[in-house]
């Protein structure tokens, strides 16, 4: 397995007005998706995700509220259903 970042999502308090920044200010362009509650950018082998905090929390299946929660997520995306497996084994013995 190769070990690599695939994705960064930042969790924001409001997407418009956060991808409204990454565009205008750091001149980054949003990927065309059919999703409007996420915004990604193509950031070389690194994609990032702008996504509503709370949704973030939620899909983690975490609160959203108090300081337990940071709104970020790292991803590794691999190529195989096999390779997930692979990486099972190891992630138990930690």
């Amino acid at each position: 397995m190769e070990p690599r970042v695939s994705f960064i999502t930042l969790g924001v308090a409001d997407l418009t007005r956060s991808t409204r920044f990454y565009c205008e200010v750091l001149g980054l362009t949003p990927r065309p998706t059919s999703m409007a509650q996420v915004t990604f950018f193509d950031m070389g082998d690194l994609c990032l995700a702008l996504f509503s905090k709370s949704q973030l929390a939620a899909d983690a299946g975490i609160s959203g509220e108090g300081s337990g929660f940071a709104g970020i997520s790292l991803a590794h995306n691999v190529s195989s259903i096999e390779e997930v497996h692979r990486g099972e084994g190891a992630a138990s013995e930690f």
